[in-house]
C-alpha cells in the first residue's frame, strides 16, 4: 500500500502530531509520502523517518483563488507522480484541495477533520462558509474522520454528512518515559501548550490568573502571532514573574513531567492533542468545556471542565488544584489511566488502517485504472521535479508551469 499525507502547515501543533503519529507507526507498513505547505518541524521529522517530503508553497492556510488553483494543480502532479493508493488530508483547507486532486486524479481520499471550521462558536458568515465548502468537498472524497464525538454529531446535525458516512477516532499519541509528580509542593507548576492563535484563548487565562491565591507560576509553551499581546496583557496584569512565556519547544514531554497541572484555555477545540499529552504525563487537567475536551476530560475526575470565556470558574478550579496536592495526585493519576485505555497511538493507528481497508476495498475499479495508467506510461520511471527523484528522501518542489 502507498499512501500520500497532506496537510498546509509543518508548524508543531496537534494536527501535525497526529500526522507525525501516522508516519512513525506506518513507515515499516507502507510506503508513505508527505505533502506540505511549507518547511518546519513536520517535514523535518518526516525526512528523518525516510519519509519522501513533497512541499507545495502555494498549499497555504487562507482562502487565495490564485494560489488554491496552482496548489491542487501541484497537488494533482504529485499524485499522479508518486501514484498512491490513497492519500489522507488533514486540516481544512488541505482536506478541500487535497480531495479535489484526489478526484482529479481518480485516487481515493480519506480526510481527517481536526474540529470542524463551522463549530457552533465561529462566526455565523465562517460556519455558512465552511458547510458549504466541507458538503463540496464531501462529494469528492471517500470517507470522513471525525477527531470527536462531538465534531461526529456537529456534521450530522449539519446535514454535512449522513451518520454512517463520518467515523470517529480519537486522537491518540505514543507513550514516553517522562511521568509527572502532580502532588509535590511548595510551588505550583501551571503549564499550558498552545500557539497564540485563534482558537486558544490565552486573554481568558490570564485574566483568570489575576486574583489568583496561592504559590505557584504558569508556564506559556508555544509562540505564534497573540504571543507580544498576551506578553502585554500579563505586564498589565501585574502578572510579572507568575508567568513564564518559554516559546515554542521540543521538550514538551520534559516539560510536562516537570509540571503540576495542566491548563488549556480555548474558545472551540476538536479533540486537543496537547490536553492527551497531559493525561499521559499524569496531570490533572483544567480545560474549557468545548467541542471534543469533555471525552478526554472527565469532570471531577481526571480534572475539571469549565464554560467558555468563564474567567471566575476558570480561576476557581484553578484554586482548588494549587491548594490540594491530595486531589492533584488523584485526578493525575485517573487520567494516566484514561490515556492508557482509550488514547494510545496503537488504537488510532489500527482503527485508522480499518477505515482505509473499507475505502480501497469500495475502491477497486479505481486500482484497475491506476494498472491502466501504469500501462498507458509504458512502465517509464517517475520523472525527477528540479532534478529530484520523487523517490528519494529529500524536499521536491513542483515546477508549476
Amino acid at each position: 500500500m502507498k499512501i500520500l499525507y497532506v496537510i498546509t502547515r509543518s508548524e508543531i501543533g496537534g494536527a501535525q502530531a497526529v500526522v507525525l503519529a501516522y508516519l512513525r507507526s506506518l513507515r515499516d507498513r507502507v510506503d508513505l509520502a508527505l505533502a506540505t505547505g511549507e518547511e518546519g518541524f513536520l517535514a523535518d521529522e518526516a525526512r528523518a523517518l525516510g519519509v519522501s517530503v513533497f512541499v507545495v508553497p502555494e498549499l497555504v492556510p487562507e482562502i487565495s483563488p490564485r494560489l488554491d488553483g496552482r496548489a491542487v494543480r501541484a497537488l494533482y502532479r504529485i499524485i499522479r507522480a508518486y501514484k498512491p493508493d490513497l492519500v489522507h488530508a488533514h486540516s481544512s483547507k488541505a482536506g478541500l484541495l487535497g480531495r479535489l486532486a484526489s478526484s482529479l486524479a481518480r485516487i481515493p481520499s480519506v480526510f481527517t477533520a481536526h474540529g470542524f471550521a463551522f463549530t457552533e462558536n465561529a462566526g455565523a458568515l465562517r460556519r455558512i462558509m465552511a458547510i458549504l465548502s466541507e458538503s463540496v468537498a464531501t462529494k469528492l472524497g471517500n470517507a470522513v474522520i471525525a477527531v470527536s464525538d462531538y465534531d461526529g454529531d456537529l456534521a450530522v446535525r449539519c446535514h454535512v454528512l449522513a451518520r454512517n458516512e463520518v467515523h470517529v477516532i480519537h486522537n491518540g499519541i505514543a507513550d514516553v518515559s517522562f511521568r509527572a509528580t502532580p502532588a509535590a509542593e511548595p510551588q505550583v507548576n501551571i503549564a499550558m501548550v498552545a500557539r497564540f492563535a485563534t482558537p486558544k484563548a490565552h486573554d481568558c487565562l490570564l485574566r483568570a490568573l489575576n486574583g489568583l491565591q496561592g504559590n505557584f507560576k504558569l508556564w506559556l509553551i508555544g509562540d505564534g502571532p497573540n504571543m507580544e499581546a498576551a506578553r502585554a496583557q500579563s505586564v498589565e496584569l501585574g502578572l510579572g514573574r507568575r508567568v513564564i512565556f518559554m516559546g515554542a519547544r521540543c521538550d514538551v514531554p520534559e516539560l510536562l513531567g516537570k509540571a503540576h497541572v495542566f491548563v488549556l484555555a480555548s474558545n472551540y477545540e476538536g479533540l486537543p492533542i496537547s490536553i492527551l499529552e497531559a493525561m499521559r504525563a499524569g496531570l490533572p487537567v483544567v480545560a474549557t468545556d468545548v467541542g471534543g475536551v469533555r471525552e478526554c476530560v472527565r469532570d471531577q475526575v481526571t480534572g475539571f471542565l469549565v464554560p467558555r470565556a468563564d474567567v471566575g470558574g476558570l480561576r476557581t478550579r484553578l484554586f482548588d488544584l494549587i491548594s490540594s496536592p491530595a486531589l492533584r495526585e488523584r485526578m493525575g493519576h485517573a487520567g494516566r489511566k484514561l490515556y492508557e485505555a482509550e488514547f494510545t497511538e496503537s488504537v488510532m493507528i489500527e482503527k485508522s488502517m480499518e477505515v482505509y481497508e473499507a475505502v480501497l476495498t469500495a475502491a477497486k475499479p479505481r486500482t484497475t485504472w491506476q494498472q491502466q495508467l501504469a500501462r498507458d506510461e509504458h512502465r517509464e520511471e517517475l520523472p525527477a521535479f528540479n532534478g529530484v527523484s520523487p523517490h528519494s528522501h529529500s524536499i521536491k518542489t513542483l515546477p508549476l508551469s
